[in-house]
């Protein structure tokens, strides 16, 4: 089984690449794992009600043609006020999704943001406040409509936080995969599992 999810990494990080590469990242083989420590003042955000764009946070990704299902366990050991890793999906600067645990006083906030025609929208809940903040995360691609679900760590019980559509235009072939960033402090660590299954 340990060569088996071995190969499976190594696979995987043969096709996965960097949309802005974090200054420090490794590969844990023994874990099957990416782990990484963001840049300051990185982020994905365009225009709503914050009026600002930012389309520099760290995302690795591989191409996810058709429908899929993307799920990664994740951890992040936050440092300042919106430091967040997750999972994205991604056809362009103007037209994407992502969905993470963000650092927040005085509760971390658990939430997708959905990008369509260069605006971002973001939904949220409470999320049980930790040194170090564990959960999973998946995205299922069903044509241009996606899910996205949420589950404490090894549970089988996945909950429904999200159904959106993405718009993506003339692009066809999804981006999907990790993402980190920390929109207002100098950096923290994270690290995920990543599993990337076509439908």
């Amino acid at each position: 089984m340990i060569d088996l999810v071995w190969h499976h990494f190594k696979h995987m990080i043969s096709t996965f690449t960097w949309l802005s590469p974090p200054p420090e990242w490794s590969a844990d083989p023994a874990h099957s794992r990416v782990v990484l420590r963001t840049a300051a003042q990185t982020d994905f955000w365009q225009r709503t009600h914050y009026g600002f764009r930012a389309d520099n946070g760290h995302f690795f990704h591989t191409g996810a043609p058709g429908d899929f299902l993307l799920t990664g366990t994740i951890r992040i050991s936050p440092s300042a006020q919106y430091d967040q890793a997750g999972l994205m999906v991604r056809f362009s600067e103007d037209c994407w999704l992502k969905t993470s645990v963000e650092a927040d006083s005085p509760s971390p906030r658990l939430g997708a943001v959905v990008t369509n025609s260069g605006f971002s929208d973001w939904s949220m809940e409470p999320f049980p406040p930790g040194a170090d903040l564990a959960y999973a995360l998946r995205i299922r691609r069903q044509g241009n409509d996606f899910e996205v679900e949420y589950a404490h760590p090894g549970s089988e019980q996945w909950r429904l936080i999200r159904v959106a559509h993405l718009a993506p235009g003339e692009a066809e072939i999804a981006r999907a995969g990790f993402y980190a960033c920390s929109p207002k402090g100098e950096g923290c660590g994270a690290q995920a599992d990543l599993w990337l299954s076509h439908l």
